[in-house]
């Protein structure tokens, strides 16, 4: 698809970040280029171990909230976002197989016109509560601060990220030019309500919430809040769907707006107890984000994925398709569309994922498998799903 034809483009964001991609490719890729996540020499400079640290945020989500919060008073939309940019991050390093000690550190960048005190203060307290939460689930993090930063002239409204760090052994880490080609892929659901979770979560996670946003949301957002867009962007590309913020979804029992705002589901609990019991058996790990199901492209060496039995598509992505009009091969490019973590393995891995994942009441399944690319070193990607057969390479 050309970027020319692509909403993402049209609304300023790239789901390839080719521009990004080519401004790194000189860039030292670290000891296991082909892992999901940077791995580099250990701090301690001892000869069995390794580094990470890592970074990422709640992306345009944080001006939803702001949103969401100016039209219902709802603060704990903002506890929402800060999960949204820790687990954007571990998720990513237990890609690579980290299970140990994870430190975090936070940045939050804000307008303060638009972004008063009693924000701050839910957003950082909630830093501290999320963190306990997750090392409640066997995942220990150790907070260590972070930086709050008044830049009105940068930020028009607030900004939300997270940095990790942590060390592992070198044997342990799970390199995703591993998959093999005979390999299958088992999805875990982004949906639904799992063990750990307060409330129903609509699959979204945090990447493609430009696109979400003025896809989904009602035009009269256009003139209410001038803070919570790019003022360059063609005025028909901003907020040009059918729905208001507070408008029900009778099938999961949220608003639109809460359904957008659904914090990103952590797979720290499946993935610890995988990890610790069959790390070595486990190929690859890819967790869907930028790059929604086209994700898996960008690892692996030579190998065609062919994905041919996604979940049900959640309503969210239903609702955001039907009202931004958008094409359904640029839909699977830009969200995860039902799964946003993929485990690589042998088929008799199956059944026990499956059963680990229940007892967290989170749905898996066999979503794909891996052949051998008809390209040398270039991998291709097939996904057949009910609106129709799509090609990447």
């Amino acid at each position: 698809m050309s970027n020319k034809n692509n909403l993402y483009f049209k609304l300023g964001v790239s789901s390839k970040k080719e521009d990004v991609h080519e401004a790194i490719k000189l860039v030292d890729k670290g000891l296991r280029p082909g892992a999901f996540c940077k791995i580099v020499k250990d701090i301690a400079n001892r000869k069995k171990y390794c580094s990470i640290f890592h970074e990422d945020g709640a992306g345009t989500k944080s001006s939803l909230a702001y949103m969401y919060y100016k039209e219902t008073g709802d603060l704990s939309v903002f506890k929402g976002i800060v999960r949204d940019a820790i687990v954007m991050n571990i998720d990513d390093i237990l890609c690579v197989g980290a299970i140990g000690d994870i430190f975090l550190s936070n940045t939050i960048a804000r307008n303060r016109k638009f972004i008063s005190g009693e924000i701050i203060a839910t957003i950082i307290n909630e830093y501290e509560y999320y963190s306990k939460k997750l090392s409640s689930l066997g995942l220990n993090i150790i907070t260590c601060g972070g930086e709050t930063e008044d830049i009105g002239d940068l930020i028009k409204t607030i900004s939300i990220f997270a940095s990790v760090f942590t060390t592992m052994n070198k044997e342990d880490v799970i390199d995703a030019s591993n998959i093999k080609h005979d390999d299958v892929i088992i999805g875990l659901a982004s949906f639904g309500k799992s063990s750990y979770e307060e409330e129903y979560n609509s699959g979204i996670g945090s990447n493609g919430l430009t696109l979400a946003r003025h896809g989904t949301l009602s035009h009269e957002y256009y003139n209410k809040y001038p803070e919570c867009f790019d003022q360059n962007i063609n005025e028909k590309f901003i907020f040009f769907g059918k729905n208001k913020l507070t408008d029900p979804i009778k099938e999961i029992n949220l608003t639109i707006g809460k359904a957008l705002l659904s914090p990103t589901r952590t797979y720290a609990p499946i993935l610890l107890e995988l990890l610790k019991k069959y790390g070595n058996e486990i190929h690859g790990i890819i967790h869907n984000t930028g790059g929604g199901q086209t994700k898996c492209a960008n690892f692996g060496i030579g190998v065609k994925y062919i994905k041919n039995n996604f979940f049900k598509i959640p309503k969210i992505f239903e609702i955001i398709q039907q009202s931004s009009e958008t094409q359904w091969k640029e839909m699977y490019q830009v969200f995860n569309m039902g799964h946003r973590m993929e485990l690589y393995c042998d088929e008799s891995m199956a059944r026990e994922i499956s059963n680990i994942a229940k007892k967290f009441k989170i749905d898996s399944r066999i979503i794909g498998q891996c052949e051998k690319s008809s390209f040398k070193n270039k991998n291709e990607l097939e996904i057949k799903s009910e609106f129709g057969t799509f090609n990447y390479n």
